[in-house]
């Protein structure tokens, strides 16, 4: 009991500079993609400070539809985090997946200022690969990716060249996110508020979330996220404008939406209406998903929650998650 209250007084001690809890970062590859008997091309790039990023680049199987830049969540790397989307490939979509500073084999530490250097960084680096135009790109974003990807969009000099933006299982206020894990815990109960106050808010999401339009917004939110909670995604959406759309599945947790085939099928057909609009939509009412199609992973898998870290998703093992979506 003693060791677990001094690492949560250096846990609250911590949270005054914001790091430990939005940042859980591993310096070490648990996953390669060569396991998965993935082809894939290491990238490496630089932010605008000079900080050295590193990504996998994933090309598309088939004939060729679109990009996917993708932002995972606060913690581990890329190696646990590829499988959150490389089964996209399948579909036609090159997956470029990229560790923020810190991360994996990209240098630096991590900061809130940093991490959306390094998110535009990806999508300048996307953008540089021969043959990929804006219009062909859709950026994603998990968790804390997202809410990072909202705000690195929302800036871009390129942002209403592109496709389109999706998060998933991001949260609406970096301040209220974190009021709302310290309420969860009876130990941290009584700091929710003079902690929450410390949080640096400049990026807020959802000021983000209304300078996304014109360009399409989709936001994904399973309704048994407990991480971060639905009511985030709702927020996102209902501060954005137009064209945007939100999908709610009824049994998926944090980041967990894609265990589900038909969701992983349903996607690609948004995304491939988001490149090339032409052709005729295969699902009728794509702005408000409410499935409860049955999960191939349980959550646990997904995402993780202790009391200690109580912001933290862990990635998945991709020989588990890298089937075919098709």
């Amino acid at each position: 009991m003693r060791v677990r209250f001094a690492s949560l007084l250096v846990f609250l001690l911590g949270l005054t500079g914001c790091t430990p809890f939005f940042f859980q970062p591993l310096d070490h590859h648990v996953y390669d993609p060569e396991t998965a008997g993935l082809a894939y091309e290491d990238v490496t790039f630089e932010a605008v400070d000079g900080t050295k990023l590193h990504g996998w680049f994933f090309p598309a199987k088939g004939e060729r539809v679109g990009s996917i830049l993708f932002l995972h969540g606060n913690a581990e790397n890329i190696s646990t985090h590829f499988a959150g989307i490389v089964w996209a490939i399948d579909g036609g979509f090159d997956a470029f997946v990229i560790d923020y500073r810190g991360y994996g084999l990209s240098d630096g530490t991590p900061s809130l200022d940093g991490v959306h250097l390094d998110a535009t960084a990806g999508l300048d680096a996307l953008l540089t690969k021969p043959g990929i135009a804006p219009e062909e790109i859709v950026v994603f974003g998990q968790s804390l990716g997202g809410s990072i990807a909202l705000e690195a969009i929302a800036h871009h000099p390129q942002k209403n060249n592109l496709a389109g933006l999706v998060v998933e299982g991001a949260f609406s206020d970096y301040r209220g996110i974190v009021r709302e894990k310290l309420h969860e815990f009876w130990l941290t109960w009584a700091f929710q508020w003079p902690i929450s106050l410390t949080i640096d808010n400049r990026y807020d999401p959802k000021v983000a979330a209304a300078a996304i339009a014109p360009l399409p917004l989709l936001v994904i939110h399973g309704q048994q996220d407990r991480v971060v909670p639905p009511h985030h995604g709702t927020a996102l959406f209902e501060a954005a404008g137009e064209p945007k759309a939100i999908w709610q599945p009824k049994e998926a947790a944090h980041i967990s939406a894609f265990n589900s085939l038909s969701m992983r099928r349903r996607f690609l057909d948004h995304l491939t209406s988001l490149v090339d609009p032409e052709p005729a939509a295969t699902h009728s009412d794509d702005n408000h998903l409410t499935d409860d199609d049955h999960l191939l992973m349980p959550a646990s898998m997904v995402a993780e929650e202790t009391p200690i870290a109580p912001y933290h998703e862990s990635g998945q093992d991709p020989s588990k998650t890298a089937s075919s979506a098709r």
